[in-house]
């Protein structure tokens, strides 16, 4: 009796295996298959002027988008992951030192990376949140590209970007988004320019930087990246129902909330949203706390 006890047990945990397996095989292969998939988009890079305006405004940019955030403050690249189970992630050099990609993209590589997520080899870009940077105006494109375009040359040599079996199953199961290209609208026409005063369109505008880590309602919830904390809501039906505009301006500049927590960078950015301009945090409010 014991026997066959134990020979159902041994079955029953091969079986479980074999089934284990079989679903991380297709799930590394669906993987793969994403990741070579070819796009191909036209690329109509608006045009650059590399004035003092438009350097100042591309450097804001770059911090409150979280292009150095993730690239580095001198956009050098980092690791900024490095997990034997999860990945590694790596964002890229972006200068034109050596290892950076800067001497290598043309302008409409750099649209395609930033409207699209799609390298030049027509691949899509793992982990690059351009569905951030997809409905930027023209303006603020321009902006961005000049100043990105122009950064001192960093000479940085960082190793392949790898992602591993806990993310391609966090990536299968919509925890974690490795193909931003598969979520952006493709055919959007950007505007020119758009009204830069405080409104809830402007913020609304702003607000698509949030959706990264407070999903798409900004509702918060599950963290994307393991061993975080749960994410707020940062809707009416989160801390803005108590807040008022100063409260959170204080706490997206200082990261302390108004029930005295200390916010941790790494977990939201307050060293990045604290770059904002006054119109930018109150127009992100009004739109915020118009949320249901």
């Amino acid at each position: 009796m014991v026997k066959r006890i134990l020979k159902f047990l041994l079955l029953t945990v091969v079986s479980l295996l074999i089934i284990i397996l079989a679903f991380y095989a297709f799930v590394s292969w669906d993987f793969a298959q994403r990741a070579n998939q070819s796009y191909s988009y036209e690329a109509h890079a608006p045009e650059v002027v590399y004035d003092s305006t438009n350097l100042v405004l591309g450097k804001h940019l770059a911090i409150i988008k979280g292009c150095t955030d993730c690239h580095g403050q001198d956009l050098g690249g980092k690791v900024m992951i490095d997990d034997p189970a999860l990945g590694r992630l790596v964002p890229s050099n972006l200068t034109r030192g050596e290892g950076g990609i800067g001497a290598q993209y043309s302008l409409q590589d750099w649209v395609r990376a930033l409207r699209h997520g799609v390298g030049p080899d027509q691949k899509p870009l793992l982990f690059m949140p351009a569905h951030e940077t997809a409905n930027m105006t023209d303006r603020d494109m321009s902006a961005l590209l000049a100043y990105c375009t122009q950064v001192a040359a960093v000479d940085q040599q960082l190793p392949q970007l790898e992602i591993r079996p806990i993310g391609k199953l966090l990536n299968f199961f919509g925890k974690m988004h490795m193909f931003p290209v598969e979520m952006i609208d493709h055919d959007f026409l950007p505007p020119a320019d758009m009204d830069k005063s405080v409104s809830p369109a402007f913020g609304e505008y702003l607000a698509v930087s949030c959706t990264g880590c407070h999903y798409s309602n900004f509702k918060g919830g599950s963290p994307q990246i393991p061993n975080s904390p749960p994410v707020a809501d940062i809707t009416s039906s989160g801390n803005l129902a108590r807040w008022s505009e100063r409260d959170f301006i204080q706490a997206l500049r200082t990261g302390q909330t108004p029930e005295g927590k200390h916010m941790q960078n790494e977990f939201m950015p307050w060293q990045m949203t604290k770059e904002f301009t006054d119109e930018e945090l109150k127009s992100l409010y009004i739109f915020l706390k118009n949320q249901p």
